[in-house]
């Protein structure tokens, strides 16, 4: 049974940081692209950061460049999202995706909210 389960959100001022998990079971997390999306209330669900097959390429919205860091752990198939200096509207609820052919699946997702 193929399941991610996000973890670490929670409430933090603004500058401050979170870092996100997102544990993988029933695949294999370093043969699927991962990603980060992010869905704040009365908005479209957003790409935040991506990650390709093998870990060779990484891309980020242009919002969270240079704050945001998606790194994979294959031993513990375990992806994170470490993010830094946060901004009020970085505030949504953030989902795990992992993508491979025409495969692609989901978490329930996790909040973050920064307060100013």
């Amino acid at each position: 049974q193929v399941q991610l389960m996000e973890s670490g959100g929670g409430l933090v001022q603004s500058g401050g940081s979170l870092r996100l998990s997102c544990a993988a079971s029933g695949f294999t997390v370093s043969i699927y692209g991962m990603s980060w999306y992010r869905q704040a209330p009365g908005k479209e669900r957003e790409l935040v950061a991506r990650m390709s097959r093998f870990a060779t390429i990484t891309n980020y919205a242009d919002s969270v460049k240079g704050r945001f860091t998606i790194s994979r752990d294959n031993a513990k198939n375990t992806v994170y999202l470490q993010m830094n200096y946060l901004k009020p509207e970085d505030t949504a609820v953030y989902y795990c995706n992992a993508w491979k052919d025409d495969y692609t699946y989901w978490g329930q997702g996790t909040q973050v909210t920064v307060s100013s």
